[in-house]
């Protein structure tokens, strides 16, 4: 058992760009990297077979908020964990449950000991603290888990911020407390990362940066972003984050988010990307691909029959037709949202894996420059 490393392989001559590597005793994830998000111990419409298969993911998400509803923590405890849980044997990062309960505005009550909140399937009353959280995660079982964090609205006032940013810094301190109390489970190594809070604020920002920087944990995220804010303010921020945060550990940006904004903050010097986009947006029939946008639901795709996406390494994408996956969602069955989802999910895999190559190569900003015309013109 070893805790999470870090191996930086290359940098971007002419950008900010990393391309690096992530060691955990579940396994080796290639950076830069996107993660599925397995919500409820499930990236929804597709098997863990398809993601090791055809999507290629090296890491998927687990939600703290979520799995601690339901199933329930006796039963992931009873199972051994999440990975026995649903048969993933690659890493996991769990997240906090913070943005699940901030986002539940009308019926939680944020305190200096934690959040009460309501649960939003029985209306039982619950407590998160940034204790119970480690411990919850513990049992849940993620190779890398969250400190839990206020996360305030987009575009928030400085003053409102700073009271923010400060109580997660407080509470990160309880997190670590709580984290270097309390053994790993089941037989492997569990790492804890902090998160950046502070707005749009750029002191703010830096203060927090310094301050969680000042942990040494093995690897730091930036949350509170892409939560309401101008998309240019998303950009500026990220930036300047990045510019505060350790070189030598990985950098995860949470919740974002389209591919044009994952390669634009690549291009910063991020190294992990969490959305539900790619699922949800399948699911809704809207398609990203090697050659742009494709809303699968249109009339002029019910007789083309070219395969979903032959730029991409995916069985599925290649070997499907435009007009049979319009026809599966007109006809409302399930295997339409399995097919959309797996291509979507495999269209972000290949995506970061070859920014990681140009990174690798040299010309990551030319070829991200081509890609972004590319990727987001409407078919």
């Amino acid at each position: 058992m070893a805790s999470l490393q870090f191996e930086l392989h290359r940098t971007d001559t002419s950008s900010k760009a990393r391309a690096g590597k992530i060691t955990t005793d579940h396994g080796e994830i290639l950076t830069p990297i996107f993660m599925p998000v397995g919500t409820v111990g499930t990236v929804k419409a597709v098997t863990q077979q398809q993601l090791k298969q055809e999507v290629k993911a090296q890491i998927i998400l687990g939600n703290t908020y979520h799995l601690y509803l339901r199933p329930g923590l006796e039963v992931l405890e009873t199972a051994g964990g999440l990975h026995r849980f649903n048969g993933w044997d690659r890493p996991i990062l769990t997240d906090s449950g913070g943005f699940q309960v901030f986002s539940l505005a009308g019926t939680r009550k944020i305190k200096e000991e934690g959040v009460t909140f309501q649960s939003h399937i029985d209306g039982s009353r619950h407590l998160f603290t940034p204790e119970n959280v480690m411990d919850t995660q513990r049992i849940i079982g993620g190779d890398i888990m969250m400190a839990f964090d206020e996360c305030p609205p987009g575009g928030s006032e400085y003053a409102y911020a700073k009271k923010s940013m400060e109580l997660t810094h407080r509470w990160l301190d309880r997190c670590i407390q709580r984290f270097n109390e309390t053994p790993d489970r089941y037989g492997y190594t569990q790492n804890l990362f902090p998160i950046v809070q502070g707005g749009v604020h750029h002191e703010l920002r830096k203060i927090s940066c310094e301050y969680i920087s000042s942990k040494n944990a093995t690897g730091n995220a930036i949350g509170g972003l892409s939560v309401g804010e101008p998309i240019e303010k998303m950009y500026e921020i990220c930036d300047f984050c990045c510019d505060h945060l350790p070189q030598h550990k990985p950098r995860y940006l949470m919740g974002v988010g389209t591919p044009w904004n994952i390669l634009e903050c690549i291009e910063m010097g991020v190294d992990m990307f969490d959305c539900v986009m790619p699922t949800r947006n399948g699911r809704n029939a809207m398609l990203f691909t090697s050659h742009g946008i494709v809303n699968i639901d249109n009339r002029k795709w019910e007789k083309d029959f070219s395969v979903i996406d032959d730029g991409i390494d995916c069985e599925m994408s290649n070997t499907y037709s435009k007009a049979y996956l319009r026809h599966l969602f007109k006809a409302k069955e399930y295997l339409g949202l399995t097919i959309a989802s797996v291509h979507n999910l495999a269209f972000y895999l290949w995506l970061v894996k070859q920014a990681r190559e140009h990174i690798i190569l040299g010309d990551f900003k030319s070829w991200k420059a081509d890609m972004l015309i590319r990727l987001q013109q409407k078919l």
